[in-house]
């Protein structure tokens, strides 16, 4: 008989038993630590709701991606095809002005790119939704998801998330980018395709403070220079103070706003039957004026950011000028081609949604003349409002208003 061989147990030492009771009451302490932790930070499960991308199912990513994609191809083709055009028809004015390649890069063309691209983005829109949503109709992906329990109403969510994002970049651009661009293209046209800015003003005259006229007889631009000045001081329509200097300058690199410096100045207070007379050579004052308050060129509205445009404004309205109806317009105007972006998805989508025998060609033409119509329907508003007194956030909302109407025709009539 084989003897079977019993393996004795080793006997554990007390160090070992002591040891191994201390790791499991570590472990079991911090078990409960970290339990303890976790019912603290429970409500940290709730972030997930507040990821947006949580929200968007598989179908939403596939047409916000057929959506932008489309925006952006059609934007690069059209511009492609405008730069060419402007290139034949400025390349003489380009090369008899002897100007650089780089100045017509980056100076010209990479401001001019961004301002027709948001210029016309309701227009580009309109086309990505038209084409995509057509192609998607013809391959009859449109009625399997509608087939599938998918209304078309929840069809759409990804069409309005997609606007929504055009909308606020094209706001950010138009309010704050564009703006600077503009600039440095006019600074550019002005130099070498001669379309010379207002440089000069005369015979100015604007409040520039409660009861304080300033009058300058000839302003210089270019060299921030006006002569023949004056600053009348009025209290209870009685002058108290009379100022008038043969020049004065504005002080460019000053690190405060409206510093100006007079030169052979002379001021008289007023104070009763007495008489102060004070002058001098040159003095240093403060008067609430820019050099932009006196000289306006065509498109100047255009080079301010919207914040600026408030302020300029306002400011105007409390001086009693009737010279801002143009950048109410711009102003507004940048706010009501924005929210045109939800309008024109919706009345895309529900014309190119539905697949037809006779194919989409009327529809796309229905489509494309309703998107050209609204682009000249927004310039001839904007006119209302500077030549008939029509206000200007009225006008440049009258479009929408009205596509407001076609846009719930067309949706209404889509599910159909």
């Amino acid at each position: 008989m084989k003897k079977l061989k019993i393996r004795k147990k080793k006997q554990k030492s007390f160090a070992q038993i002591r040891s191994h009771v201390k790791r499991y009451t570590r472990r079991r302490a911090f078990s409960r630590a970290m339990h303890r932790i976790g019912h603290w930070f429970r409500w940290l499960r709730y972030l997930k709701y507040l990821n947006p991308f949580h929200y968007l199912k598989r179908i939403d990513r596939y047409i916000i991606k057929k959506f932008i994609g489309t925006y952006i191809y059609s934007i690069l083709l059209i511009i492609s095809i405008s730069i060419v055009f402007d290139v034949n028809e400025n390349l003489a004015k380009f090369t008899t002005n002897h100007a650089p390649l780089k100045a017509i890069v980056l100076d010209y063309y990479a401001n001019f790119v961004p301002y027709f691209a948001n210029l016309f983005s309701p227009l580009f829109v309109f086309i990505a939704v038209i084409f995509f949503t057509s192609k998607l109709a013809g391959n009859s992906e449109i009625i399997a998801m509608l087939a599938s329990g998918l209304s078309f109403r929840r069809l759409m969510r990804p069409y309005f998330i997609s606007a929504a994002l055009i909308a606020a970049l094209n706001y950010c651009l138009g309010a704050y980018v564009i703006p600077e661009g503009t600039v440095v293209r006019q600074n550019f046209e002005e130099k070498y395709k001669n379309n010379k800015k207002i440089t000069s003003a005369q015979n100015v005259q604007l409040q520039v403070g409660k009861g304080t006229i300033a009058y300058i007889q000839q302003y210089d631009d270019k060299t921030k220079t006006g002569y023949g000045f004056s600053l009348d001081k009025f209290e209870k329509k009685k002058l108290v103070s009379h100022m008038t200097a043969s020049v004065i300058n504005y002080d460019t690199i000053s690190d405060s706003r409206f510093h100006w410096r007079a030169r052979n100045y002379k001021i008289r207070t007023l104070k009763g039957l007495r008489e102060q007379i004070t002058s001098g050579a040159e003095i240093d004052t403060t008067i609430m004026m820019e050099p932009m308050d006196l000289v306006f060129f065509k498109g100047q509205q255009e080079t301010f950011t919207s914040p600026e445009l408030r302020e300029y404004i306002s400011k105007q309205q409390e001086r009693g000028s009737q010279n801002v109806v143009q950048y109410e317009v711009e102003y507004h105007k940048r706010i009501a081609m924005s929210f045109a972006s939800f309008i024109l998805t919706v009345i895309g989508a529900s014309l190119s949604s539905r697949k037809r025998k006779g194919g989409m060609g009327l529809y796309l033409g229905i489509g494309l003349a309703l998107s050209f119509a609204y682009i000249m329907l927004q310039t001839v508003s904007a006119t209302f409002a500077i030549n008939a007194g029509t206000p200007a956030m009225l006008a440049e909302w009258i479009p929408n208003i009205l596509y407001i109407f076609i846009a719930y025709f067309c949706w209404r009539q889509a599910p159909n």
